[in-house]
């Protein structure tokens, strides 16, 4: 058992970096463009904030691994041929962006109305209100909803094999069909999958304590 553990640590580590990459890149841009949904979605006029709503409430409403297939095999008959990595990069951002849109949304919703008009009053544009009252005081309240989702998308990130992605659990399962070892496999794999999310879990009671401590 400990031989194939050790066998197959160059693998897992390869397939791990992948999916690093993976979570990286949909953590990165689902926070980039839910934290635009969120603002519009809460400050914005119904006209934007509609579609938002329509667009959020859709991709949560969506399993996953159906809105992977549905971006891998349906943007090709629409013209548009992506390789497995970028398209469930794709389909993961979307999911998890309706997610975080809602995160923002009720974190900056959460500030007391009071404290806009307040910053208005004293002649602080929409944009200087966000950045220098509201977003500061709503961080708190987003940080430890969107570590969970970070969370979810490193998990999630496992079912990039599914269209071909050689990720951690991929690699996993080429090496079982080397050496017909899975369990020490799967437990080697669920070890890593627990340090990533523990190291992220700590993370997040760190800055936690570091926002209330600054904001106290």
């Amino acid at each position: 058992m400990i031989a194939a553990m050790i066998y197959a640590l160059p693998f897992l580590w390869q397939g791990f970096l992948t999916t690093l990459a993976v979570s990286g890149l949909v953590v990165a841009g689902s926070l980039l463009l839910g934290l635009v949904l969120g603002i519009g979605l809460a400050f914005g006029p119904r006209a934007l904030g509609v579609p938002i709503r329509a667009f959020a409430d859709t991709v949560r409403a969506i399993p996953l691994i159906v809105l992977i297939f549905t971006v891998y095999y349906g943007l090709p008959a629409l013209g548009l041929n992506l390789e497995p990595f970028w398209a469930a990069v794709a389909a993961l951002t979307l999911f998890k962006t309706g997610h975080v849109t809602e995160i923002v949304r009720g974190a900056v919703q959460s500030i007391h109305p009071g404290q806009m008009e307040a910053a208005k009053s004293i002649g602080l544009t929409f944009t200087e209100r966000l950045a220098h009252v509201i977003l500061p005081q709503a961080v708190r309240r987003f940080l430890p909803p969107w570590i969970n989702s970070v969370t979810d998308s490193v998990k999630g990130s496992a079912l990039v094999s599914l269209v071909g992605v050689v990720d951690l659990m991929m690699a996993i399962q080429q090496v079982i069909g080397r050496t017909y070892e899975p369990m020490p496999m799967y437990v080697l794999g669920a070890i890593i999958y627990i340090a990533v999310n523990a190291a992220l879990s700590v993370t997040s009671r760190r800055l936690e304590r570091r926002f209330a401590a600054t904001t106290a």
